[in-house]
């Protein structure tokens, strides 16, 4: 007997702890990819409870279902068009007033539904004691009290979300009543649209036309334009009434409406004192004080990584390029070993060695950082700053990303609400030194010119960031976006929350990366063995010799370059044969090698991520751009630099 199945969706805020359900009730039985045509992460999953067999959708953290974002947008057409058997909304127990207003528009969408009504523990430590049976009878839909981060109440949810959906159950929900004159004219609506067929319910759509919701109003319009234009009179109508938009009359009644519930349904015990989490939020949050400990904790996060990361690295790489004599003397030496081991074997290392070890370590002290609560303290501090750049303080977690992989900066740009922004972050992202570029500058320029000519290549890169930022953000168009991002209360990291989301990351990056990285390594090899790279050179010389002042074989590590930064550093030793560049190589040459290095496109990997984001235009539009501009910043530096060094 096959089991029967369920399509639930999660839906609710950002930081209610949505994932933690998610991820507790589906375990190892759940996949990340992205919604058909969209760059907004999709998380589904499995699993079987009492001859049931759910499937599992994570809908984005969102604060509305209207469509000012991707996330509202996708939300919204999923609940209406998909129609799930039962929607889960999961609120946060300890602010319920400002989850409802969510939980409001989720009603009058119609699905069945439930409230997971988590972190009622929290609640009870700020003093907040809910009537569960209360709560109940005024939204009408049941609600299960949850810890999700200690598996609290998920047995009662899932059995609870098996009832409702079985039964389909929608009557006795409460509904928004609006002012009389805004239901006499959502009544007008509602009779005027007895023939539009919609998968929306009328009510709803009488609703969002009043609003203004573009969605609707496009969808209406192209059904019956006369209603749609009958529905922008009345919304007039109530706007002169009223002296204020029909979306903000709609928004503060439902906000009302949010309000009486919660007051009726929670008691309030003011704590005699601030709690250590509102502490510690008020310091973190400071003006003055928040900026020295973000520095602290994002500097000894740095170092930490890049510990780790060049610890493994070495581990690794003396462990696996140790195994070359072996594996040679299995295969030969021939052509077809060298292939093997040069093109493809040392691919994979290339990616074990020095891709891994930092992103491993970068991954879990991020979900460590964004699931305790100081991720989004750190895009509050950072705000103002990146709003030059026509971005907001989100855009710094995947910028900060950057420094150790630009692959897991560029997936990261995901947090972005916008298309826009999503494309504008990922390129700024691009142009900062990750941990491979890092190596040049420091082994190269650090080491044979000075640390302070070093440490001068990082600040003119922050100088470059912002002010090819904000030129991007002023040639794409659009308008950039307000930070909403609620700051969540301090708690301790969920291990397994941690390492799941850790292991979905890694596991992207190497479905993503390493293909490609062998394919490259395997075709720089193979013009190797053919002996083309003499070619090559001569070909790149223009380049390389003419407008850079660089050795002619300079060209061929640039190629090794584009495959993984260090090994930029690594064929330069190996083609001039020694270690000690400043034997074969002017001060000038150093700086202007470790500045194109810098600027142009990071790694094979990176190219891969972006096509994979945003499609090949505009990953070839970034990667075009970023070659030219390194070339053409490396002539003009190595002229301006002759008289200095």
């Amino acid at each position: 007997m096959t089991d029967k199945k369920l399509a639930i969706a999660l839906a609710g805020n950002a930081n209610v702890g949505k994932s933690v359900v998610f991820n507790y009730l589906t375990g190892l039985h759940q996949h990340i990819g992205n919604w058909p045509g969209k760059t907004v992460e999709k998380a589904e999953g499995t699993l079987h409870f009492k001859g049931y067999t759910i499937d599992l959708i994570d809908l984005p953290g969102i604060y509305s279902l209207s469509t000012y974002s991707l996330e509202e947008s996708i939300s919204r057409k999923y609940i209406a068009v998909e129609k799930p058997d039962l929607v889960i909304n999961v609120v946060d127990a300890s602010v319920l007033e400002r989850n409802l207003f969510f939980t409001l528009q989720l009603l009058e969408l119609g699905n069945p539904m439930i409230v997971a009504l988590n972190q009622v523990d929290v609640a009870k430590r700020k003093g907040i004691e809910i009537d569960v049976g209360k709560l109940e009878r005024l939204l009408g839909v049941p609600v299960v009290p949850t810890v999700a981060i200690k598996g609290i109440g998920i047995f009662q949810l899932l059995e609870k979300a098996i009832e409702v959906a079985e039964k389909g159950k929608r009557e006795g929900r409460v509904q928004v009543r609006y002012g009389e004159e805004v239901e006499k004219r959502i009544a007008d609506i509602v009779d005027a649209m007895k023939n539009v067929r919609s998968p929306y319910p009328p009510r709803y759509l009488a609703i969002k036309l009043l609003e203004g919701d573009e969605e609707i109003v496009k969808e209406i319009d192209e059904a019956a334009p006369h209603i749609a234009l009958y529905a922008k009179k009345l919304a007039k109508e109530l706007e002169d009434m009223h002296g204020h938009s029909c979306s903000t009359v709609l928004t503060s009644e439902r906000y009302e409406v949010a309000g009486c519930i919660a007051r009726e349904a929670q008691k309030m015990i003011p704590p005699l004192k601030p709690t250590v989490e509102e502490r510690l939020h008020s310091i973190t949050t400071d003006r003055i004080m928040g900026y020295p400990i973000m520095a602290f904790a994002l500097l000894s996060m740095f170092f930490a990584i890049f510990a780790l990361g060049n610890f493994a690295s070495e581990l690794l790489g003396n462990f696996l390029y140790g195994l070359g004599p072996l594996f040679l003397k299995i295969i030969g030496t021939g052509i077809v070993g060298e292939l093997l081991w040069g093109g493809v074997i040392e691919g994979i290392i290339a990616g074990a060695t020095i891709a891994l070890p930092y992103i491993v370590p970068f991954y879990m002290i991020l979900y460590v950082l964004e699931d305790s609560g100081y991720l989004s303290r750190i895009a509050f501090l950072m705000d103002n700053a990146m709003h030059k750049m026509g971005l907001h303080g989100k855009a710094f977690i995947p910028i900060m990303l950057g420094y150790g992989c630009n692959v897991p900066a560029c997936l990261g740009c995901r947090i972005m609400e916008t298309e826009r922004e999503r494309f504008l972050a990922a390129f700024v992202t691009t142009l900062v030194p990750c941990a491979a570029r890092s190596v040049i500058i420091l082994g190269l320029v650090g080491q044979f010119v000075g640390i302070q000519w070093a440490l001068a290549l990082y600040a003119f890169d922050l100088i470059v960031i912002f002010l090819l930022g904000r030129a991007a953000f002023r040639i794409l168009p659009g308008e950039p976006t307000s930070l909403i991002m609620e700051m969540n209360d301090y708690k301790l990291p969920h291990a397994r929350t941690v390492l799941k989301q850790t292991w979905f990351r890694l596991a992207e990056f190497i479905k993503i990366a390493f293909p490609l990285i062998v394919v490259g390594s395997l075709s720089v090899k193979l013009a190797e063995v053919l002996g083309w790279l003499e070619t090559i050179a001569a070909i790149l010389s223009p380049v390389t010799v003419t407008w850079l002042g660089l050795p002619s074989i300079s060209g061929i590590t640039l190629i090794f370059g584009v495959m993984r930064k260090e090994l930029l550093l690594v064929m330069l030793a190996a083609l001039l044969r020694t270690t000690n560049f400043a034997e074969v190589l002017t001060p000038v040459q150093m700086v202007v090698l470790g500045l194109v290095a810098m600027f142009y496109i990071p790694c094979i990997a990176t190219i891969a991520t972006l096509v994979k984001e945003f499609g090949w235009k505009k990953a070839l539009s970034i990667t075009a751009f970023e070659i030219i501009f390194a070339i053409g910043l490396g002539g003009i530096a190595s002229r301006m630099l002759a008289p200095i060094l």
